[in-house]
C-alpha cells in the first residue's frame, strides 16, 4: 500500500536522484533521500515562473510559498519566505545531525571522487529520465541535477546551494 501511495504522490527530483544513487552506488533509498532533501528544497524554493511541462494545471510552481507555509505550521519563525525556507533547511539539517546521518554522499560510498565524477553524467541523465522527475514543482535540466548531486557529494551547505 505504501508503494501505491508513493506512485501517486508526485515525488519529484529528490526521489529521482535517490533512485539512481541507490542503483549506482548502493546507497539505501531513505539515506539517499536524506542526503538530497535540503538541496532539493533549496532548488525548488523559487518564485521564478518556470512552467511545469508535465502537469500543466500548475500555473507556477508556488513551491516557495508552500515551503513557507510548512515553516509557519511548524512554528519555525522567519519574517520572509526566504527566511522561513532557510529555517526549514536548518531544521532538516539539525535533525539529520541528531540522527547521525552523514552530510555528504562521499561519506557513504566506497567509490573514489574520480569514480563518482566518471558516473556523474549518467547519474544525472538517469535521474532526469526517472518517473518521479516529471512531477517536480520546478522545471529542471540535467545540468541542474548534476549541480545538486555535486553539492550533495561534497556536502556543500544547502543554505547557499543553487
Amino acid at each position: 500500500m505504501a508503494g501505491m501511495a508513493f506512485a501517486n504522490g508526485f515525488l519529484g527530483i529528490c526521489h529521482s536522484m535517490a533512485h539512481q544513487l541507490g542503483a549506482m552506488f548502493h546507497i539505501p533509498h531513505g539515506l539517499a533521500n536524506a542526503l538530497m532533501i535540503s538541496y532539493v528544497i533549496r532548488y525548488n524554493a523559487t518564485n521564478a515562473p518556470f512552467k511545469q511541462a508535465t502537469f500543466s494545471q500548475y500555473k507556477y510552481p508556488n513551491a516557495m510559498w508552500r515551503y513557507a507555509r510548512i515553516a509557519n505550521y511548524l512554528g519555525l519563525g522567519g519574517n520572509t519566505e526566504e527566511e522561513k525556507i532557510d529555517r526549514s533547511i536548518e531544521v532538516v539539517e539539525d535533525l539529520k545531525h541528531e540522527l547521525e546521518i552523514p552530510t555528504a554522499i562521499k561519506d557513504v560510498i566506497d567509490e573514489s571522487e574520480t569514480e563518482f565524477y566518471t558516473k556523474l553524467d549518467e547519474l544525472a541523465d538517469r535521474a532526469f529520465d526517472d518517473r518521479c522527475t516529471g512531477s517536480n514543482p520546478r522545471y529542471r535540466l540535467i545540468d541542474d541535477l548534476r549541480k545538486l548531486l555535486i553539492d550533495a557529494y561534497h556536502g556543500n551547505s544547502p543554505l547557499h546551494a543553487s
